[in-house]
């Protein structure tokens, strides 16, 4: 075991050492040095990453695990199926050899083939535990990268070259494993938001790829999220920062220095992930901002539906810099990387996060208010359309996100409820009910959250606490309601109060039938919704439902729009289905209509208050 000598000496109680050994194999090199391990030093590598509630096995990739204390080999005991005894002899480094294996293209594990790299430290970088508060060292070897791939990331850099490879630190593990890695020939832009430089890196993009739209949307999202948790102290740090750096010293209000967005463009792909002072996304090529078309039949120059999306996405990741990265349930106070950590307090950090990621889009004039109920709409009906919603408290989906939210199945609709989507509507029934009083306001109460927990950890009780400050009295039962039992939440009353109006109209045929299908040469039934006319003719997942007949002729059925073509005013309608590669027939009554719903401005001077923020306090809050 020969490593390269690519990164510069390093006296860090624990480092690493990255190589790209094969991009057609799809593997990294990783060499771990401990100057002075212990006589029989324990090695782990991370079960899970923060922000992604599931067991992810990353153990399962690494292979060729070799240990040697200068030249001569020493003994490696496995555990478990992710730790790992080596046996040394004291005062005698320690270097450890593995391979990972990284092909997993999205933002929670590793990736590497001839376009791009990214990693997570949580998929390449074995904990020593004892060690784990100590200062870290990452060094990113040049050598073996193609010709022109760069390096970003959220770690500080000691000593890089201009493309970004070379030697950064981390002051413990959790901040190592908190900065993802993305190599390659990447678009990079910059900007500066409140004083604070911002980059942002995006891999995979097209020729059509309009980086100053992006760039310029994503500075107004920074700029309305950093005035949101720090008021008038986020004006301030513009000059307090570049006075105090002039001096060298000082300190910004803002809980970072710098931060990196990590934006992978890829045929189909969404999701993001946050970090302390970065994160990694995913996003559909054709969602990225186009540049206007001289050729190819020019048009009136239109960003794709999508793009709206990504901005949100964006809204909520940078929002969880504060809510999650620094305030976070007090269960996950302290990581535990080996198993599970649970918490019933996603509904407050994910899905309050939601209810701010658009609308903090509106308030940084990305949308418009018409665009901010089409979302809210979508929202409203997901969970209206979700029978898991009175099964299960959106407390409880947010305990269970470890066996449940990310392990879907074809009953997930029928007994969970999402902790994002209904999380969300809480957020919202509290910041309107809020509102209604005309106490305060939820922005305040975000606010003096991040005052009273010193941007830490927090419980359910200190939101409570918050509350009865801020308004004079107890909001106990509210929040046993909305969050702690499966009552409907009084969404659409506020938002009457409000000056929104909401409308009734037919839902799709698919939700009137209770069923979830995919049509593609052919239909095929997904979910089957619980209560619906689908689940008492006795329709399952996975049947192909192949024809419909009332009194006539059978009619082939290729999509759920065919079901009214052929059935005309039938009551009760012959289903034949596949199930097994057996043909059933069922019988189905046909639904009474059911509805969803939209929702539109009837006082525009109502919803302007609440969407523009203008009845908030100031109430600015730093560390």
């Amino acid at each position: 075991m020969k490593p390269r000598a690519t990164a510069a000496a390093t006296t860090a109680p624990v480092h690493y050492l990255v190589e790209l050994l094969d991009v057609h194999a799809h593997l990294f090199r990783v060499t771990l040095t401990v100057p002075t391990p212990a006589a029989q030093q324990v090695l782990r590598l991370p079960v899970w990453i923060p922000g992604s509630y599931l067991v992810r096995e990353f153990a399962k990739h690494l292979q060729r695990l070799d240990a040697r204390q200068g030249s001569k080999r020493v003994p490696v005991q496995q555990q478990d199926k992710a730790t790992w005894e080596v046996t040394c002899t004291p005062g005698t480094p320690l270097q450890v050899q593995y391979e990972v294996y990284a092909f997993d293209a999205s933002v929670r594990t590793a990736w590497l083939d001839a376009q791009r790299g990214f990693f997570n430290g949580t998929s390449l970088c074995l904990q020593v535990p004892e060690l784990a508060d100590t200062p870290h060292t990452l060094a990113i070897a040049a050598e073996g990268a193609p010709k022109g791939w760069q390096v970003a990331t959220g770690l500080e850099a000691v000593k890089c070259d201009k493309a970004g490879f070379g030697l950064y630190r981390a002051d413990h593990y959790d901040t190592l494993v908190d900065c993802p890695v993305e190599l390659g020939p990447f678009w990079s832009g910059s900007f500066v938001a409140c004083g604070i430089p911002h980059r942002l890196v995006v891999a995979g993009a097209p020729p059509s790829f309009d980086g100053a739209q992006l760039l310029a949307d994503t500075q107004a999202i920074c700029e309305a999220e950093l005035r949101f948790w720090h008021g008038d102290a986020a004006d301030a740090n513009i000059k307090k920062v570049s006075a105090s750096r002039r001096k060298g010293g000082g300190q910004s209000p803002i809980p970072f220095k710098n931060y990196v967005f990590m934006l992978a463009a890829v045929h189909d792909g969404y999701g993001g992930l946050e970090h302390k002072n970065s994160t990694a996304l995913i996003c559909a090529r054709k969602d990225l901002p186009r540049l206007p078309r001289s050729t190819l039949a020019p048009s009136t120059h239109k960003q794709p539906e999508g793009y709206t999306t990504l901005l949100g996405l964006i809204s909520h990741e940078y929002f969880h810099t504060w809510n999650v990265k620094r305030l976070r349930p007090a269960e996950l106070a302290t990581y535990d990387y080996t198993q599970e950590n649970y918490t019933q307090l996603l509904w407050f950090f994910e899905g309050f996060t939601s209810y701010y990621d658009d609308l903090l889009l509106r308030r940084a004039a990305r949308i418009d208010n018409a665009t901010y109920l089409k979302l809210l709409t979508k929202t409203l009906n997901q969970v209206n359309q979700t029978p898991g919603r009175l099964v299960q408290s959106v407390a409880q989906s947010s305990f269970d996100a470890w066996v449940k939210y990310y392990r879907q199945d074809e009953n997930t609709a029928n007994a969970t409820v999402s902790y994002y989507t209904k999380g969300s509507l809480v957020g919202l029934c509290l910041d309107l009910t809020l509102r209604a009083e005309g106490k305060t306001t939820l922005d305040a109460v975000m606010r003096g959250l991040w005052t009273r927990c010193a941007g830490g950890p927090m419980a359910e009780a200190d939101l409570l606490a918050v509350l009865q400050v801020q308004t004079g009295r107890s909001y106990a039962k509210e929040i046993a309601h909305w969050v702690h039992s499966t009552k409907e939440l009084p969404v659409h009353a506020l938002l009457e109060k409000h000056g929104v109006q909401v409308h009734r109209e037919p839902d799709q045929v698919a939700q009137q039938l209770g069923l979830r299908v995919k049509e593609n040469g052919g239909l095929f039934i997904q979910q089957v919704l619980r209560g619906g006319v689908a689940e008492e003719a006795g329709f399952a997942a996975g049947d192909e439902w192949i024809a419909v007949q009332t009194d006539g002729d059978p009619w082939r059925m290729q999509a759920l729009d065919d079901l009214t073509l052929y059935t005309g005013k039938a009551k009760k309608v012959t289903a034949l289905v596949s199930r097994d590669k057996r043909l059933l027939t069922l019988t189905l009554a046909m639904p009474a209509p059911t509805q969803a719903v939209r929702l539109s401005v009837r006082d525009a001077a109502a919803v302007a208050k609440w969407l523009d923020g203008t009845e908030e306090r100031s109430t600015p809050a730093s560390l």
